[in-house]
């Protein structure tokens, strides 16, 4: 499913978008869970690099592939891939506009996207973050780390590297106006739920948070479910840059420091 496109789909029937929201990949007649993927990149190395690589690994029922943000938006809403690998810099339209004209136009279960970067461009990696990312990589992320975040990211969780908070921390320290500080957003969450997001800004997965905070992860996971709810938010990512917005975060200081 390149730019010129293939003649034949290796997905499985496109999904019902009556599929409740939020649904992991379904498992295959011995049982085995099975994950579509999307590959996007312009770069037919890199592409054809990672898409090989997925079709080798057990658990990958159909990978396809897109070299522009056009085609890319058109797979997604015809075949509805469980995950889609995005590339930011694409022709014609770029990963960052295609990814919301994706999650806009899915309705029902939606496709998780991981960023593919390499982090050259910090204002993208931060659109990113509004558009609805699930997750980051770096393209030199080792072969068998991508075939794990991926499959996490299918089983409906999120994934959120230090080293993406580590540059968007460094990005907020550069921008001149400095953290928002929106207590009209952080009033519609308890002391709790503040504690969570802040953390989870700090790029800390809800095991880490859970031992932070003295819970069990059970309870880490339900104040984050709240909290996004509340904010109308759709991963993970977004919740980062909204605690960023608020001033909820404040780069240089401590993780567990209550700003």
């Amino acid at each position: 499913m390149k730019g010129d496109s293939r003649s034949a789909s290796p997905f499985r029937p496109a999904r019902s978008s009556r599929r409740t929201h939020g649904a992991r990949p379904r498992p295959d007649m011995r049982g085995t869970t099975v994950t579509d993927v999307l590959v996007v990149d312009d770069q037919d190395l890199i592409r054809g690099g990672i898409a090989a690589l997925l079709r080798a690994a057990p658990g990958f029922a159909g990978v396809a592939e897109a070299s522009d943000g056009e085609s890319a938006v058109a797979a997604a809403l015809a075949h509805r891939p469980d995950v889609i690998l995005m590339d930011i810099r694409l022709p014609g339209i770029d990963g960052i506009t295609a990814a919301e004209r994706i999650l806009a136009g899915q309705q029902g279960t939606r496709s998780r996207i991981i960023v593919l970067t390499t982090f050259d461009v910090d204002e993208y990696v931060y659109a990113a973050l509004r558009a609805g990312a699930s997750g980051f990589l770096l393209k030199d992320t080792p072969p068998e780390r991508l075939i794990s975040a991926v499959t996490t990211i299918a089983g409906g969780d999120m994934l959120f590297a230090p080293a993406v908070t580590r540059r968007l921390i460094e990005a907020y320290s550069a921008r001149t106006e400095g953290p928002g500080g929106d207590d009209r957003t952080l009033s519609r969450l308890t002391n709790r739920e503040q504690d969570v997001l802040r953390l989870v800004a700090r790029g800390l997965g809800n095991d880490e948070i859970a031992a932070e905070l003295v819970v069990t992860e059970a309870t880490v996971k339900t104040h984050l479910h709240r909290t996004m709810t509340k904010l109308g938010l759709r991963s993970r990512a977004q919740a980062v840059a909204v605690a960023y917005e608020a001033g909820l975060v404040v780069p240089g200081r401590p993780v567990g420091h209550p700003c």
